[in-house]
């Protein structure tokens, strides 16, 4: 192999032989995934003996191949200070803690001020793979749901996380504060999740078709006023799984404004309040507070966690404090 700036040449030998293209340049480079060597290959951006080619194609011996890597495209979006917390960070991958009320990407009425153009900011290189207005993003929280989340530096570090989750093999545990006093110790929840056929801005869960979600939960803790802790794992990402999921059981997010009894909460209304002060509770109290995956350079497995934000701590310890007074 030979290279030039953003211009690498390579000479098939016996060894490679039969070999699809795609796969052999992907072996060959340390930061394109297959996907992203597809798409150049796609777009002329591979030369096979000086012509164009096809991702599939075997390759021969003697075979002689270019590969050019353009510039990127100009960003569209500007960075800016937002905050959020570094749990971690290397060449390959950031992860983060995502404070409640911020939109991950932009999208209609978030054009700006979200996590991205943070990342933009905090971060010279970010994955391609997501678009324009999503770089480096593998997965995402509601707007009003904290903890976290990982961010992809380079293609191949996100063809690589994309491909766990979708295989289910990253392990993400959320706590919710649920209405009601749950039951049982533990439960499963297995049912699938389509868009509301009413409200096509929500979602809702689906007998008859929808894609399958899995949602497991353990109780934590219970409050006498009537509201319970619970870790909640989720094997499938889908829309608003969580939450749809427990309001389904009827044991919905405190706060939760969609799929709830919403800000005007139960626990402000409480005749017991009167005699503790409680807080405001002005979003849905669900927070991603455990994550692990394999790591995409060094194969092994890490995991993370990130505290409780103060909201939610501060409507936990109120909870108890009114257990004490009962």
């Amino acid at each position: 192999m030979n290279n030039e700036s953003d211009r690498f040449f390579y000479e098939v030998t016996g060894d490679w032989q039969d070999m699809r293209l795609d796969i052999f340049l992907s072996s060959r480079s340390t930061d394109l995934s297959r996907a992203r060597i597809q798409t150049l290959i796609k777009t002329g951006n591979v030369k096979l003996n000086n012509s164009p080619s096809k991702p599939g194609y075997k390759l021969k011996q003697g075979d002689q191949i270019s590969l050019s890597i353009p510039d990127p495209p100009p960003r569209i979006l500007e960075p800016e200070s937002v905050e959020f917390d570094i749990i971690y960070e290397d060449h390959s991958l950031v992860v983060l803690n995502k404070p409640p009320g911020l939109v991950v990407h932009p999208a209609p009425g978030h054009i700006t001020g979200t996590l991205v153009h943070g990342l933009l900011q905090h971060c010279d290189d970010l994955s391609e793979i997501g678009g324009m207005l999503r770089p480096g993003i593998v997965h995402r929280l509601d707007k009003d749901t904290s903890g976290l989340l990982v961010v992809a530096k380079t293609d191949k570090a996100h063809a690589f996380l994309a491909g766990q989750f979708k295989s289910g093999l990253v392990k993400k545990q959320y706590l919710a504060l649920v209405h009601g006093i749950v039951k049982e110790d533990e439960g499963k929840i297995d049912l699938s999740i389509a868009r509301n056929p009413l409200k096509r801005k929500q979602m809702s869960v689906s007998v008859n078709g929808g894609r399958r979600a899995l949602t497991i939960w353990r109780r934590i803790e219970e409050f006498q006023m009537g509201f319970s802790l619970l870790s909640v794992s989720i094997k499938t990402g889908r829309t608003h799984q969580i939450r749809v999921h427990l309001l389904y059981i009827g044991h919905p997010v405190v706060g939760d404004s969609v799929y709830g009894y919403g800000k005007k909460n139960r626990i402000k209304r409480h005749k017991l309040n009167k005699k503790s002060p409680l807080p405001s509770i002005n979003r849905q109290m669900l927070h991603a507070g455990f994550l692990a995956f394999i790591h995409p350079d060094h194969g092994r497995y890490v995991e993370f966690e990130a505290p409780l934000p103060d909201d939610m701590k501060r409507a936990v310890e109120a909870l108890r404090l009114l257990d004490l007074q009962v």
